[in-house]
């Protein structure tokens, strides 16, 4: 299927093509996503209906807006981060401060462990990256959080070529991942 035939079957509300994309396309995607946006443990599901309804209102008007000028993915990607980082206090009920485990009560271990292991899985998929220059500017504008105009300037472009550097060096990394997880789950189900 092509991406606008998948847009398409969405907003028909095709239960098959929907549940296939959300549920096995899009999951690598979304679960490097809640990594992100999220300091707390996040059920897929939950996360997946909850977009899935954001996508939905008003007749489907967000699935319209999708144009095709980058991947189905990326702008997945780019709307899930904007609407969750807004809605991330709120996804779940945060009332409870009691600790999950007996004996638990500083998360700073916790937290510091799970920051390392994401240091390590990005590492890992940037090492697999055959474009250096692309892990480098996702390293240094996302990772590091620098400058523009200094990323720009120490590879000898300019700030506008840096973006469609940016924008491709994370296509090809999310198709690093995808290809990681698909390898993981033939390994796991063999």
């Amino acid at each position: 299927m092509t991406e606008q035939q998948i847009i398409d079957a969405l907003i028909a509300r095709d239960e098959r093509v929907t549940q296939q994309f959300f549920f096995r396309n899009c999951r690598p995607l979304f679960l490097s996503i809640i990594r992100f946006v999220f300091s707390y443990e996040v059920d897929y599901n939950e996360f997946v209906n909850e977009f899935y309804l954001y996508l939905m209102e008003n007749d489907a008007y967000r699935l319209k807006q999708f144009e095709g000028r980058s991947s189905i993915y990326q702008w997945l990607k780019t709307v899930a981060i904007r609407y969750f980082i807004a809605k991330r206090n709120s996804m779940i009920d945060m009332t409870s401060k009691e600790a999950l485990l007996n004996g638990v009560g500083d998360r700073t271990a916790i937290d510091d462990e799970k920051v390392m292991m994401q240091k390590m899985d990005i590492g890992y998929l940037m090492g697999r990256m055959t474009n250096k220059r692309y892990a480098h500017v996702i390293k240094r504008l996302i990772l590091d959080e620098a400058e523009p105009r200094q990323v720009a300037c120490e590879l000898g472009t300019n700030v506008d070529n840096l973006y469609n550097i940016k924008k491709r060096a994370i296509e090809s990394l999310t198709a690093i991942a995808l290809n990681e997880v698909e390898r993981y789950e033939k390994k796991n189900r063999g």
